[in-house]
């Protein structure tokens, strides 16, 4: 089934303009909080101006042996990196509380800005998903660059089945999406690539920051109507009990 992208954006920019609570609203706090994760992340991982300054005139003077040892001093201790880890782990939590917003909110089923939590009270489940699209993807990405675009997009509706269903495990979802995304891969992949003045301009500085705010509920919007078109398309049912399980 062919999926018309401009008629989904188009319907995707509508949603966004009416819907109740705002999906703008909850873009700036999932915006927020980004920022501040990825502010303390730098603080805690990122190399003082400093020592970065001394390891500039360590190379530049062909000291090998300092620039080496700025390089070991440099680098974040062990409770650093797994608290920037944890971090790294409730900001997709949250992302994924993000996308249930967004499904209520296109279905009209009684979204509310403490979705955005929700993902916490299935931390568990939720995780091992991430941890096993990345690892199958990563493993795919060995083979080629071109196997690991494929298999992103076979598993990119995974996400959403577990939303759907969250009786089935982490890789019953990784394989309904699979059979799902079967002939709809090429389609999803151009639905990213009509966003990518966007995300070049979401990279700005300053101004990156008021771009993301529409950026993120637009795509997110357009990726979730494609999603219940396919899930139309493959015959699967939303569950009886909704999103109210959360």
């Amino acid at each position: 089934m062919y999926i018309d992208r401009a008629a989904v954006k188009l319907e995707a920019k509508g949603l966004i303009r009416d819907s109740k609570p705002s999906m703008i609203a909850a873009a700036v706090i999932y915006t927020v909080l980004g920022a501040v994760i990825g502010f303390l992340s730098l603080r805690l991982t990122g190399v003082d101006s400093s020592v970065a300054e001394k390891m500039f005139e360590a190379a530049n003077a062909g000291n090998s042996e300092a620039l080496a040892n700025l390089i070991l001093k440099a680098l974040p201790g062990k409770g650093e990196t797994l608290l920037d880890l944890l971090l790294q782990l409730a900001l997709a939590v949250v992302s994924v509380g993000f996308s249930l917003f967004v499904v209520n909110s296109v279905r009209r089923t009684g979204a509310v800005y403490g979705n955005l939590l929700d993902g916490f009270g299935m931390m568990p489940r939720v995780l091992f998903l991430i941890i096993l699209e990345y690892l199958f993807i990563a493993l795919w990405s060995m083979l080629f660059v071109i196997p690991g675009i494929v298999a992103a997009y076979r598993y990119s509706l995974a996400v959403y089945i577990m939303l759907d269903h969250p009786e089935l495990s982490a890789m019953d979802c990784i394989r309904e999406s699979k059979r799902m995304t079967r002939g709809y891969k090429m389609q999803l992949f151009l639905l990213d690539l009509s966003f990518l003045l966007w995300w070049f301009l979401s990279a700005l500085p300053v101004v990156g920051y008021a771009v993301q705010i529409f950026l993120t509920p637009y795509v997110e919007t357009a990726r979730v109507l494609y999603y219940e078109r396919i899930r139309s398309a493959s015959g699967v049912d939303v569950p009886p009990y909704g999103f109210d399980a959360f």
